[in-house]
């Protein structure tokens, strides 16, 4: 839970602590009441989070795998099997394995303009067989 949601769950409930009685140290105390620092101007989130880190085909591009890798290390994050597999290869498992897991998500394969969604997307270029349903 938030320092923010901590505190006004217990206002709501009638059970805040006088400030001598806080848990919360001097410093988080003052940066609340400050608030909280900003993003500094210029910095940008990881590539894998933005559009140029996102193949338009679907799922990542190099350069977002990339960054995945440098905020996760240890990950092992591999690009899609888009070519044929020979049946019961590992390609044909990790293929198989990702399109049960992606294909059993909920969440639409159009959004409301009638364009493919990320999932659809991402399901057609490791050319998953999705059985639509009516």
């Amino acid at each position: 839970m938030s320092l923010y949601a901590n505190i006004n769950k217990r206002k709501k409930a009638g059970t805040s602590r006088s400030k001598k009685d806080s848990t919360i140290s001097d410093k988080s105390y003052a940066d609340m009441k400050a608030g909280f620092p900003k993003a500094k101007k210029g910095a940008k989130t990881a590539a894998w989070t933005r559009k140029e880190g996102k193949n338009p085909t679907g799922g990542l591009n190099k350069k977002g795998r990339d960054s995945y890798k440098r905020e996760n290390p240890g990950s092992k994050l591999k690009a899609p099997v888009t070519g044929k597999a020979k049946k019961g290869s590992k390609d044909a498992k990790r293929r198989k394995s990702f399109c049960a897991r992606m294909g059993g998500m909920k969440g639409p394969m159009k959004d409301s303009k009638g364009k493919p969604t990320r999932k659809a997307l991402a399901l057609r270029k490791w050319k998953c067989r999705v059985n639509k349903k009516k």
